[in-house]
């Protein structure tokens, strides 16, 4: 066996489902009697399949064990720390690249401008930034680049550079335009949703579903009840895309804003069967029935949310607020008993800066 054999071997490994672990193990195993393991092209593969089988810590010591290494091999093991969320180790790595004579590529750089966009890194992504033009050929052609460089100045709050990188772009691909929807959503920008939504259609561009939660949110924050219906609609009529439980989510939140609780009940209440209303949509529901006065309604709602996740101390908070506001203060001390009894507390928020030196 040699190693192309062994390296389909192993990426097969990762698409079967079941025991593929194991013996993704074996021909590991396998690869290292069979002196294969200085084979860059095998390191890079066996890096690639710890990492989608989670095991971080094993792709780390593939990685480190290499004799040969590869920006391949390295983008592997870039992808697993992005996809863990560890931040850390994914920058620090970024960062030794040049260090272990290995050049950055355009995943290299999407993938570490996505770490600074965990880390709400806006001076290091920036620098990034400024490393991609100054390496890239053409990257207002790259998708996934360009998407990572919107997404990074979108979670920071700089809506403009977000929008001056999307014009850039040289490619009307629906990637860029879902996130450039996401940037104004995230950011309160509504009205500027719609709009671009509006754009995009007119282009020619077939939304996907994540556009499509975006467009009916900013439609329900900005009062517009009868567009956001139109475009819930228009989903399974004019693309052939079945409804999420997130999208239902954001019709019921539609028409809660918009004090209509009898068509958010009715959207509740007459959802498919192969798809079930998630906390959210409950939730929703309970905040507009607070709101609105609709107390036994709002108990229902708070009961079918705590059904779904019991330990959602959101749901506790929403149910407190609504009594507190109608003065029910024996519902109140009963479910802060409940509370106690279940050994659950309201999550302590926080907040994260970047401070320059």
């Amino acid at each position: 066996m040699d190693s192309y054999a062994l390296c389909s071997s192993l990426t097969s490994c990762c698409l079967v489902q079941g025991f593929n672990g194991v013996y993704g193990k074996q021909i590991h195993t396998h690869v290292v009697k069979s002196g294969w393991g200085c084979s860059v092209f095998l390191s890079s593969v066996l890096v690639d399949f710890y990492a989608k089988m989670s095991g971080v810590v094993d792709a780390r010591k593939v990685f480190d064990e290499s004799p040969v290494k590869n920006t391949v091999c390295a983008n592997a093991l870039l992808s697993a720390y992005f996809d863990g969320k560890m931040w850390g180790d994914g920058l620090r790595l970024f960062r030794s690249m040049p260090g272990l004579g290995l050049c950055y590529d355009n995943w290299t750089f999407s993938v570490g401008l996505g770490i600074c966009s965990g880390m709400y890194a806006i001076e290091l992504g920036s620098q990034v930034h400024a490393k991609v033009i100054r390496t890239i050929y053409d990257p207002g052609s790259d998708v996934f680049l360009m998407s990572s460089l919107i997404d990074l100045y979108g979670k920071c709050g700089l809506v403009i550079k977000a929008k001056q990188v999307f014009d850039m772009a040289g490619v009307a691909d629906v990637v860029l335009w879902t996130s450039m929807l996401g940037v104004y959503g995230r950011n309160g920008h509504h009205k500027e949703v719609i709009k671009l939504f509006k754009e995009m259609l007119a282009k020619k561009i077939r939304p996907d579903g994540v556009a499509f939660v975006t467009v009916i949110s900013a439609c329900g924050h900005t009062g517009q009840v009868d567009l956001g219906t139109e475009y819930f609609e228009s989903m399974a009529r004019d693309f052939g895309l079945n409804p999420s439980p997130e999208h239902y989510g954001c019709l019921v939140d539609l028409f809660c804003r918009a004090g209509e609780l009898e068509k958010a009940w009715n959207v509740v209440n007459n959802m498919p069967t192969n798809v079930n209303a998630s906390v959210s949509v409950w939730g929703a529901l309970l905040s507009a029935c607070c709101d609105h006065g609709h107390v036994d309604l709002g108990k229902f709602a708070a009961q079918r949310a705590l059904e779904l996740d019991p330990t959602n101390t959101g749901v506790y908070v929403l149910l407190s607020n609504m009594y507190a506001k109608y003065g029910l203060w024996d519902e109140i001390e009963q479910l802060r008993k409940l509370m106690h009894d279940k050994g659950l507390t309201k999550d302590t928020g926080s907040s994260r800066i970047e401070v320059t030196r």
